[in-house]
């Protein structure tokens, strides 16, 4: 229930289009979807309900077009802009304080075993229609520009990075232009069993 009080706080504070908390509660899809995936999560989790937590996320996805994997591990004040296209696979993990935009994909390679899907530290923004694939790693802080292509690259913390592929264009605050680097292949093959998320 905090977490879900938290996801609705994270709504008010990122989007002043709602006149009100009630809108928001009544009117905001993506915010349902998160609410449907902290259920679904608990009940795989910590009840081992696997196939009933999957019948509900794809409700969530018939609903309101997020697909959140209920075994993804996602933090606290998650926010989603306008949802539709957003895929969050089964071993990524997101942060606390985290924006993501619509047709955000968080996906895998479909090459790796165990942890196949991204990690996002937090406070971290996605623009607009960005991929991300593999177990690749994204500091704290960091920014990805709408459009931008990420596989098997990581983007360190308080970097911001864009381009198809994707590359760091501000460091620290300063204007650079580097590839980012590769990601380790260390614990690409090692099983995930997902951890507890606060609220569910």
């Amino acid at each position: 229930m905090a977490s879900w009080l938290e996801d609705i706080a994270a709504v008010r504070a990122n989007d002043p289009a709602p006149q009100s908390t009630l809108e928001v509660l009544f009117c905001h899809s993506p915010l349902h979807a998160i609410g449907i995936y902290r259920m679904a999560h608990y009940l795989q989790t910590e009840l081992g309900l696997a196939f009933v937590a999957r019948l509900l996320s794809n409700l969530a996805r018939f609903l309101t077009g997020v697909e959140i994997h209920p075994g993804a591990r996602i933090g606290q004040r998650f926010f989603i802009d306008h949802g539709t296209g957003v895929v969050i696979g089964e071993t990524a993990e997101v942060g606390d304080d985290c924006v993501l935009f619509h047709n955000v994909t968080l996906g895998g390679t479909g090459k790796h075993r165990g942890k196949r899907h991204p990690t996002v530290g937090n406070s971290v923004l996605i623009g607009t229609g960005a991929t991300l694939l593999g177990p690749v790693h994204v500091g704290d802080r960091a920014k990805i520009g709408a459009g931008s292509f990420i596989r098997m690259r990581d983007v360190p913390a308080d970097c911001t990075a864009a381009g198809m592929p994707a590359r760091l264009v501000k460091r620290d605050g300063e204007r650079v232009d580097e590839e980012l680097p590769r990601t380790s292949l260390s614990d690409a093959s090692i099983p995930v069993t997902p951890a507890r998320v606060a609220g569910g």
